[in-house]
């Protein structure tokens, strides 16, 4: 059956009948970012950049199978540092899409945003979407002016640090871990023993040293009263759009559309056109784009292909700003 079936595809390829076609769309091989028009100003040359903050903030190169890959830092700083040098562009728009990240990423892209405002004096707005969650709000903090949609998910202001213990498992099956250390800390946070007290209250040092910061960052750019920072507003919860202006967490309420309005006046350049900068593929072209993701694996058979993806179900170990229901 499968040799007539073979037979039969032969002949129609060959005689022109149901042969397949192929739509091959040629694109620009260049490591430049390519500025594009998203909305159309009034006339003249002022612009505002828009720049996203989007998925999950890591210093990893994502993207997947027949997908583009690029670093989420690096294309964010190479974004930012054209927004900066381009006399033109008149302010930055921050479309924020994120549930946050790991605590050096969030904590670099903050670091960012701070130190073009300083150097250009451009105002910068974060206009946020779905969520801008713990690392994705902890970087619009940075903002000039703080913008959500009234059902966008805000806050998770905390940190998170992740392990699992699988020693009860192997235990089970036979097997068993031995580490080679230096020091009796040195392979704290292991996934194939329990976690000690002692280890214990050292991560739990870490947690709290990056949640400081956090609240540090909290109370530099939100006029909020201490009482209601602890008792409402950082023990991890989330909050509406609307619920988050009212206890001031942001600054107003309205659609994307709106926060472009609020950039331009913030701007004085009422005429400007919204510009995006894109690739169409992945580069590595700055200091943050050198870490690298293991190349896909065969696992099981040849017809089976493992892909490592950042932001997966089972998250690299780490200390997170990272809303993760």
């Amino acid at each position: 059956m499968r040799k007539t079936l073979a037979l039969l595809a032969l002949f129609l390829l060959t005689t022109g009948c149901g042969t397949p076609s192929f739509l091959i769309t040629p694109v620009q091989n260049t490591t430049a970012l390519q500025e594009i028009v998203v909305q159309k100003g009034k006339g003249g040359r002022e612009k505002i950049a828009m720049i996203e903050v989007e998925g999950m903030l890591m210093n990893a190169k994502s993207g997947g199978f027949l997908q583009p890959t690029e670093n989420p830092l690096s294309l964010f700083q190479q974004q930012m540092q054209q927004a900066a040098k381009d006399k033109d562009v008149k302010a930055v728009l921050l479309r924020v899409n994120s549930p946050g990240g790991t605590v050096t990423t969030s904590d670099a892209m903050y670091e960012i945003v701070m130190r073009f405002k300083q150097k250009t004096r451009k105002p910068v707005v974060a206009s946020m979407q779905e969520v801008a969650a713990s690392g994705g709000y902890y970087v619009s903090l940075a903002s000039d002016r703080l913008i959500a949609q009234p059902t966008t998910v805000v806050g998770s202001i905390g940190v998170i640090f992740n392990t699992f213990d699988f020693s009860g498992t192997m235990d089970k099956i036979g097997a068993q871990a031995n580490a080679i250390k230096s020091g009796p800390l040195k392979d704290m946070g292991s996934p194939f023993k329990h976690l000690t007290p002692e280890e214990r209250a050292v991560m739990q040092g870490m947690v709290d040293e990056y949640y400081t910061r956090f609240l540090d960052k909290l109370t530099t750019h939100r006029n909020l009263p201490n009482n209601t920072l602890r008792a409402t507003l950082t023990d991890g919860r989330v909050f509406s759009g609307q619920r988050a202006k009212e206890l001031g967490l942001i600054d107003d309420v309205g659609l994307l559309e709106d926060a472009i309005k609020t950039t331009r006046k913030l701007a004085d350049a009422p005429n400007s056109r919204v510009v995006m900068y894109k690739r169409p593929y992945g580069y590595r072209g700055s200091i943050y784009a050198e870490t690298n993701i293991p190349e896909p694996q065969a696992v099981g058979s040849k017809n089976v292909t493992q892909l490592e993806l950042p932001g997966g179900p089972l998250l690299p170990t780490g200390f997170y700003y990272l809303w993760n229901p």
